[in-house]
């Protein structure tokens, strides 16, 4: 064979090996949820690429067949037509057996690296900037490659499939989306700047209703501000324009006897009326509304879902002797959702300060606290047993912090600030320097 002829084969030979490398690649990088889109847009290409991926093994099996046989081929070409060539380069210079090894060399060499750049390293890497593109150009040539070789398909499928089954793995991929691959996903957007960080750390927010209480986010028993059945009506007005809310507990001698609760808005329209806003009197019946009572291990989705099941947005939170513990609304929950979008500058409970520390709210959640200073949630000590900075310190303290106690965890000292009576009121965190 003339060499312009072998060279223009070899070319060839590259050049489908290129493609192969394209179609594996592409197909293997390709977003399932990006295919969906283009699917449900109508794109017939897009369809029969999931169906692919779904059932992988034809399709790749066809690919690893028609490698190897290009490979084989391109070898066997090029080591008979160029290696001559090239010991003819070298017999003027050396003996004719060492020439004839020096063009086997040359040969190999020249062959591999065609073989490696074009058809291997640059086919792949081009697949991999935008797989989905390039997989919808190739899927039909593909199929119709599958077609033709079905017969050698089936024997060298099935003794993959073979082979699977005794190492006890899968013959087909696993394409369940976990929460962890969509905060990947989602921190790799805003890395790349495709996603803005608020953006992120509300997708984050959302994945921890599932882990994080009510506790974590109550209005707190001594904070609550509650109405008794036998308040009179000066006294509910006073404390109404002392302690303005939206919503107000009514309860019976004390806190822990619930009885229902009241909304401002029919509050402030009986005021209107001329009406009276006693609790013992006429029309009273009609203020009180029938409280939503949690128990205090729930977590936030939990609530969530109560709220929409009995339409109500507040709830009492109990503990397991039917105490009192706090109240939680709608306005709660989303506001954790939310986070820092929401929240007043005068409300937030992690600042940092000039000389890098921060200054923390105890019942600043211990996720929060732990995504500010850069560490794992999940290495926390004794995880799950406590669900603000507050719990975290007596935890760690194992008893009733005071001021100045102090606590180290992640590289970080965790000192008492300030304690009123026995609640946990600032945290200054600070980084330990290692002096070496």
């Amino acid at each position: 064979m003339a060499p312009p002829l072998t060279l223009a084969l070899i070319a060839l030979l590259i050049v489908c090996s290129g493609l192969l490398s394209l179609a594996e690649i592409s197909m293997a990088a390709a977003r399932r949820l990006r295919l969906q889109q283009l699917a449900e847009a109508g794109e017939l290409r897009a369809m029969r690429a999931l169906e692919i991926q779904a059932r992988p093994g034809n399709y790749f099996t066809v690919i690893q067949i028609a490698q190897n046989m290009v490979a084989i081929l391109g070898g066997v070409i090029g080591e008979r037509a160029l290696s001559p060539q090239f010991a003819a380069m070298f017999e003027h210079v050396v003996s004719p057996p060492t020439a004839a090894t020096l063009g086997f060399l040359i040969s190999f060499t020249a062959i591999t690296s065609a073989f490696v750049l074009f058809s291997d390293l640059f086919p792949k890497r081009l697949a991999m900037i935008d797989p989905e593109t390039l997989v919808l150009r190739v899927v039909t040539p593909m199929t119709w490659l599958v077609r033709l070789l079905r017969p050698a398909v089936w024997v060298f499928d099935g003794l993959a499939n073979r082979l699977l089954a005794l190492l006890g793995l899968p013959a087909e991929r696993d394409e369940q989306v976990t929460s962890d691959d969509i905060l990947a996903m989602t921190e790799a957007g805003a890395r790349a700047g495709l996603l803005p960080a608020s953006g992120q750390q509300v997708i984050e927010n959302i994945f921890e209703l599932e882990t994080r209480t009510v506790e974590s986010v109550m209005t707190t028993r001594e904070r609550i501000v509650y109405l008794l059945l036998d308040d009179s009506d000066e006294q509910i007005r006073s404390r109404i324009a002392a302690q303005p809310h939206s919503t107000y507990l009514v309860c019976d001698e004390n806190i822990d006897q619930i009885v229902g609760y009241l909304d401002a808005p029919d509050l402030f329209q009986r005021v209107l009326q001329n009406g009276s806003i006693s609790l013992r009197g006429d029309g009273a019946a009609d203020l009180l509304r029938k409280v939503l009572i949690v128990p205090d291990r729930l977590t936030l989705a939990e609530v969530l879902e109560q709220f929409r099941q009995v339409h109500e947005d507040f709830a009492v939170i109990v503990n397991e002797y039917s105490l009192v513990v706090g109240i939680i609304t709608l306005n709660d929950v989303m506001s954790t959702v939310m986070g820092s979008l929401v929240a007043p500058d005068g409300e937030e409970q992690i600042v940092r300060r000039d000389d890098g520390s921060w200054l923390m709210d105890g019942l600043t959640p211990i996720g929060e606290v732990a995504r500010a200073i850069d560490a794992d949630p999940a290495l926390l000590p004794w995880h799950g047993q406590y669900d603000t900075l507050a719990g975290f310190m007596m935890i760690m303290l194992r008893r009733v912090p005071r001021r100045t106690d102090s606590a180290i965890w992640a590289g970080h000292r965790f000192e008492v600030m300030d304690v009123d009576g026995y609640k946990i009121d600032q945290v200054m965190v600070t980084r330990i320097v290692i002096e070496t």
